[in-house]
């Protein structure tokens, strides 16, 4: 049986990985990849990348193909296009760029250190109203909640 690590593992020998500094290189530069982030509406909601485009990792499937109640126009009809999927720590989005790829997106990519890392490297975050973020006040929000009953016995 594989863990979630098994499984995250295992997606990183498929999927390709940018690092926070090389997105900021890329948005400076004027490219414009979509910004994907899979975390859930509250999670986006709270702090994100400017620019990013939620769809929660539940619905991500249906939301890249035609005809679903979730369908995203701009990623059903964006197989060709860059994405560069964003998480909070770059687990999922690994897990969703692997999903995508094998749905045939060909430029498809996760953010390493997802908003943990691009928060480090001090880049903006914005909550759900578009204010900027501060970086220290990021910090406690991405702080791992993990409660002792989440623990191993």
């Amino acid at each position: 049986m594989k863990s979630y690590d098994d499984l995250v593992a295992d997606a990183a020998t498929r999927v390709g990985e940018v690092l926070p500094w090389d997105l900021s290189r890329m948005l400076a530069a004027g490219k414009q990849p979509l910004l994907l982030d899979v975390r859930e509406p509250a999670e986006f909601n709270t702090l994100h990348i400017p620019g990013a485009i939620n769809v929660p990792r539940g619905i991500l499937e249906q939301s890249c193909a035609w005809d679903y109640d979730e369908t995203v126009p701009e990623l059903a009809s964006g197989r060709e296009r860059e994405i560069v999927v964003i998480c909070r720590s770059g687990k999922r989005s690994l897990l969703a760029a692997d999903v995508m790829t094998a749905m045939g997106f060909v430029n498809v990519v996760s953010l390493k250190t997802g908003v943990r890392g691009w928060n480090d490297y001090e880049q903006p975050l914005q909550d759900g109203l578009g204010r900027v973020l501060d970086a220290d006040a990021v910090d406690v929000l991405l702080a791992p909640r993990v409660s002792p009953a989440q623990r191993r016995p």
